[in-house]
């Protein structure tokens, strides 16, 4: 069979520091400034994962262009300046599409001094290194009236993947090609595989390709690989996902073994593959496959303890505890989280510790230990009120006052506290941002449930329709599941106001397998 071969381009040239966006940032330092641009994201509905790392690789030059969601978060930030101002190169110069002719001859890589910024990444810089600034080029900003919004994963594609800010100008013009075609078909498999670029490789072929030494570039497109992941989980669930998902995680682990020559790419790699284990595990979860997710979860762990990485074992014992829980394993899920709370201490992050409280407490509801979730779900709200810190890992964007209240009306479900249930339910779908369509259906689903419980029918079908609607955009077999144990408490109240309406729509939806 032949093989083939992951190359980089000979004689990669160092990306040129972007000293333009290190003056804006002034004396803040790098996690000050990421906490700015999250809060300037929240004041346009925007949703970026902003740490200080991301800021550090736009002031050594790696990000070139942002993608677009950076790009209405920076233009909000410094109102009346272009991407050009702000030290970016121009879509059409990252990309190069434009430079390319009808016929289909190799594109010639420029030499000259003026296009070395534009050149394949290598080894990174620190904005303190001399270069010169980018040449300023006009630059034609994203027009808010322009049907096809640049977010949108269906939309066809432009010049410039908007999730991957790591191309090379003139390089992967038959990557973009097969990209463009995938998002044309609008499916969300498909714009899974499409979006996760490199490792998007194909089923068993892809773990005998040949891969030689990883670099910065790997590591960079595995970790835009797990934020893209988490992204599509967010707005569309994850029956449709899992399945494209195990192929770049086989792609990931094969780089781990492949090796590097420096050990802060190869802690990168080893981060961003335990990451991306987690997140396939997830969508493994999330769509019913319980022993899959526990392998995925494992072998997270077990990269974790390698790399000797506690904020990857946290999130995987994490992640492990509510698999616990969610399979009928309690006891498993008490044990998981306080072992997740151990390796996050010395991390100092209250949002995380909180996270995981949350993840004991639920043990302890499926226990029936009402005394002990009560005191872990009073630690998780002390916690909690500390507020947000620099080092919050970058997967717990998700984790706000609406998560903490969903997680909560969980436990008091789950005690059989059905009021009380209700009203956390009710207060997260309420508090939710409109992003997080898989959510907003879930802590709906879980309100319908409790309501039907709880002895209030009509309620609970108002509260089951809305998430029926919300089913056009979400596919989750664990919100179905919900939505299946809804109806059949509700059967005997068919005749209450609305309930026949629900339980109609209900049994009208396609059976999956």
């Amino acid at each position: 069979m032949a093989s083939s071969t992951v190359t980089s381009s000979p004689s990669p040239r160092p990306p040129r520091p972007n000293l333009a966006f290190r003056r804006l940032r002034g004396q803040r330092s790098p996690g000050e400034f990421a906490a700015a641009v999250r809060r300037a994201a929240r004041e346009i509905g925007e949703r970026v994962s902003c740490d200080a790392r991301y800021i550090g690789r736009v002031e050594a030059g790696e990000i070139r262009c942002p993608n677009y969601a950076y790009e209405r978060v920076f233009l909000h930030m410094f109102p009346g300046r272009t991407l050009t101002d702000l030290g970016f190169a121009p879509r059409s110069w990252v990309r190069g599409r434009g430079a390319r002719g009808t016929d289909e001859t190799p594109p010639v890589h420029p030499t000259g001094p003026a296009h070395a910024p534009y050149e394949t990444g290598g080894a990174r810089e620190t904005y303190e290194t001399p270069g010169p600034h980018l040449p300023p080029v006009p630059y034609a900003a994203h027009h808010p009236n322009d049907p096809l919004d640049p977010l949108d994963p269906y939309a066809p594609h432009r010049s410039c993947d908007p999730y991957d800010p790591y191309e090379k100008r003139d390089q992967n013009h038959e990557e973009s090609d097969v990209q463009r075609r995938a998002f044309m078909t609008r499916g969300t498999a498909t714009v899974a595989a499409a979006s996760l670029g490199p490792f998007a490789g194909g089923g068993a072929a892809a773990s005998e390709r040949r891969v030689h030494r990883a670099g910065t570039s790997e590591a960079g497109a595995l970790e835009e690989a797990v934020r893209k992941i988490r992204l599509l989980d967010d707005r569309h669930g994850a029956d449709g996902l899992y399945r494209r998902a195990a192929a770049p995680l086989r792609t990931a682990f094969a780089l781990l073994d492949a090796g590097t020559t420096r050990q802060t790419t190869a802690d990168r790699l080893y981060s961003g593959a335990g990451e991306l284990a987690i997140s396939v595990g997830w969508l493994a979860h999330d769509s019913g496959r319980f022993d899959d997710a526990r392998s995925h979860y494992a072998e997270a762990l077990a990269t974790a303890r390698m790399a000797g990485d506690p904020g990857l074992e946290a999130h995987a014992f994490c992640n492990t505890a509510f698999l616990a829980r969610d399979a009928g394993r309690p006891r498993e899920a008490v044990r998981a989280a306080q072992a997740a709370q151990r390796a996050a201490r010395p991390l100092g992050s209250p949002r995380l510790l909180s996270l995981l409280a949350l993840r004991e407490a639920g043990g302890w509801a499926g226990l029936a230990d009402r005394k002990g979730c009560e005191q872990a779900m009073a630690r998780a709200q002390a916690l909690y009120e500390r507020g947000p810190s620099e080092t919050d890992p970058e997967w717990m964007t998700f984790y706000g006052e609406a998560e903490l209240e969903g997680l909560e009306a969980q436990c008091w479900s789950t005690l059989g506290d059905w009021p009380r249930a209700a009203r956390h339910a009710r207060r997260a779908a309420h508090l939710q941002d409109p992003h997080f369509t898989r959510n907003i259906a879930l802590y709906t689903a879980e309100l319908a449930d409790d309501l039907a419980r709880g002895g209030h029918p009509d309620e609970a079908a108002l509260a089951g329709l809305r998430v029926l609607d919300l089913l056009n955009e979400v596919q989750s077999s664990r919100i179905q599941t919900m939505l299946a144990a809804t109806a059949r408490v509700l059967l005997p109240h068919r005749r209450a106001s609305g309930v026949s309406a629900f339980l109609d729509r209900h049994a009208s939806l396609p059976r999956t397998a």
